[in-house]
Parts: structure tokens; C-alpha cells; sequence
């Protein structure tokens, strides 16, 4: 098991709990094989590479007792896929809950509806990774299909769990300005107030012949994104667009730093300046 203490802001979460610690856990392995995959030595790791102190017990109860040692307020199931290790994902959300914790699926979103519903009544909050809006990208690039992961987004709104998505941009794969519309109008259509967090690729893994993602790309995208009605729109992986601001009146109301908040002007959920209720979970 790796585990490590994270700013929700990491996840990356901006409309969940700001400010506070999260207590992530992962386990090795993925059921995507990701090319570009930014943490492919856990991810794409065999149980016979696991070390011995990976392979140490790390019950469901010593991870809820360490996050409320921790002082975090949430458990995240993040770094590899959380569906790999659902069975564990499940009890120690049970347990999270019952200790007054909240619990975050950071996933791929390849789930079935049935996994979606036993977990339910435990998961509060997830960021969904949508890679691409073509099939044929996720079948060579992830050995997946797309449109599982277009359902668990839908369904995972459709059963009142906050959600958050994100989608790695990377030069020559998904960065044409069709397929970026083609995500934008997607999630617009689900829920025009879903966060989209736009992120800077790095060259990593198998993918170290393509270029780091232009800065100018990911304005791109968030223009796309404006532009197909989306409301709240961050780019990830850089020092700038990562503040909130109401999307009525346009003024700051979230101002944060590199995967950190610096302070928040949120009244009971609503823009200081206007009233405009601004969707998320804050407390």
C-alpha cells in the first residue's frame, strides 16, 4: 500500500472541502495500460516488483485511524485505479464514513453501474480522468474503450456524487480543437457547473518523444470550454488558472497556489459579491 498525506487541492479537487488534507492511499496496478501514465511505476508495477514494505498489512481500520491522527478530513483512492482494489476501496470507505470522514475516487472511470452503486452510499466525491473523446485513442493508447467511462461520469452525477474530471493534454493525441470541443460540449451537457481541470502533459513512461503540453494549448482549451458553457475551467500542471471565480458576477472567490488554497471568500457556499450559489461541497 502507498499512502501519503495530500492537499485535497492535489487530487485535483477545487470544489471539495479546500484547504484540506486528504489521506491517499493506493495499491499497485491499473486496468489501463496508459502509455503517457504520469505514475506508471506504481501503476503498471507487477506484485512481484512490490518491495517488501509495500507488501506490509495496512488494514482498513489503520487507514481511517491514520487520516483522523492526520488531521485530514477525507480518504482519496488515488494514484493507480481504485477499482483494482475495490474490495479494500469498500471497507475502509465504510469505516471512513462511520468516523466522519468523506471518501474520493481519483479514477479512470471503467466501472460498472453495479460497482457504482455498491459504492454509493460511501463515495462523496470523485475526479474522473476522461483521456480523450475517441475510441480509438483509448483503444491504442489505453487498451480501453470510451464509452464506459462517458457512463460512469453521467451516472456517477445521476447518484448525487460530486464530481470532478479531468483530461491530460497532450500534443498530437487529443489537443485538436475538435476533440477538445467534443469533451467541453460532453461534460456541458451532463452538468454545465462540473469542473474541468485541463492539465500540462510532461514527456514520461512510454510517451518521452512527445512534447510537454504549449501553455498556450491549455488556454486554448479553456476558451473551448467557456465557449461550449462550461463554469468553472482550470488548468492543471502550471503556476496560473487555478483560482475560482463566480461564474455570474466573474469576481474572485478562491484564491489558490500550486495544488494549495490561499484563502476563500465563500459565505455559506455563495459568491460574497453577488449571492450566486456556487456549486461544490465546502464543509
Amino acid at each position: 500500500i502507498a499512502s501519503h498525506i495530500d492537499p485535497i487541492e492535489k487530487k485535483p479537487m477545487y470544489h471539495f472541502l479546500p484547504g484540506s488534507q486528504s489521506f491517499s492511499i493506493a495499491t499497485i496496478g491499473c486496468n489501463f495500460r496508459c502509455g503517457f501514465c504520469q505514475n506508471w511505476q506504481i501503476s503498471q508495477a507487477s506484485t512481484k516488483e512490490s518491495d517488501a514494505h509495500s507488501r506490509q498489512e495496512f488494514p482498513p481500520e489503520k487507514v481511517v485511524e491514520e487520516a483522523r491522527a492526520n488531521h485530514c478530513r477525507s480518504i482519496s483512492y488515488t494514484y493507480t485505479e481504485p477499482t483494482i482494489f475495490f474490495e479494500y476501496a469498500l471497507d475502509t470507505a465504510r469505516l471512513a464514513h462511520e468516523a466522519g470522514l468523506y471518501n474520493i475516487f481519483v479514477t479512470n472511470g471503467y466501472m460498472t453501474r453495479q460497482a457504482l452503486e455498491m459504492i454509493r452510499p460511501y463515495l462523496d466525491a470523485a475526479n474522473v480522468d476522461l483521456k480523450s473523446f475517441s475510441d480509438n485513442s483509448y483503444k491504442k493508447n489505453c487498451k480501453a474503450r470510451l464509452e464506459p467511462v462517458l457512463e460512469t461520469i453521467s451516472t456517477m452525477k445521476s447518484l448525487g456524487i460530486w464530481v470532478e474530471v479531468t483530461t491530460l493534454v497532450i500534443p498530437g493525441e487529443n489537443d485538436s480543437d475538435d476533440e477538445l470541443k467534443h469533451i467541453a460540449e460532453f461534460l456541458a451537457k451532463v452538468d454545465h457547473m462540473i469542473p474541468w481541470h485541463v492539465s500540462r502533459f510532461h514527456p514520461d513512461y512510454e510517451f518521452t518523444d512527445h512534447k510537454a503540453t504549449p501553455l498556450e494549448t491549455l488556454h486554448k482549451a479553456k476558451e473551448i470550454g467557456q465557449q461550449a458553457g462550461l463554469s468553472y475551467i482550470y488548468l492543471g500542471n502550471v503556476l496560473e488558472g487555478v483560482n475560482t471565480f463566480c461564474h455570474q458576477c466573474r469576481k474572485l472567490i478562491i484564491e489558490r497556489h500550486y495544488m494549495g488554497m490561499n484563502r476563500s471568500q465563500l459565505k455559506d457556499g455563495r459568491c460574497p459579491h453577488c449571492g450566486a450559489i456556487i456549486a461544490g461541497v465546502w464543509s
